[in-house]
């Protein structure tokens, strides 16, 4: 049996990471990080993650400022953004030069990530 896709999940709002986990704990191996900084730590202490989704508005390190930094790190992860509004010039420019592999609205869909993930890893 292979090894089951893991995934780092990055918001500031405890309901959505407790939501997250709950929806994906049974497809993919999930970790949960409450702010960018905890993300890099989360990423620093698993080798093993492959793909990132993160929440755009966090206090301190919004989301793409928190994947700029991971991804000059780790560039082998995807990452995604999740946003509650509609998409923004800055999320666009992340997707045009590669910064974000692709972004999604909040309230986020498990079918939609789901895809995307498997689509990723060709599951």
């Amino acid at each position: 049996m292979s090894e089951r896709i893991k995934v780092l999940y990055v918001d500031d709002e405890p309901i959505n990471l407790m939501l997250f986990e709950h929806m994906f704990q049974d497809k993919y191996d999930t970790k949960i990080a409450d702010s960018g900084w905890d993300g890099l730590e989360a990423l620093h202490n698993d080798q093993r993650i492959q793909i990132v989704i993160s929440d755009m508005r966090m206090p301190g390190m919004n989301g793409l400022e928190f994947i700029a930094q991971a991804k000059e790190m780790y560039p082998h992860i995807l990452f995604y953004i999740l946003t509650g509004f509609d998409i923004t010039d800055e999320i666009a420019s992340a997707l045009k030069n590669g910064l974000i592999d692709r972004y999604f609205q909040k309230p986020f869909k498990m079918n939609e990530i789901e895809k995307a993930i498997n689509e990723a890893f060709k599951v």
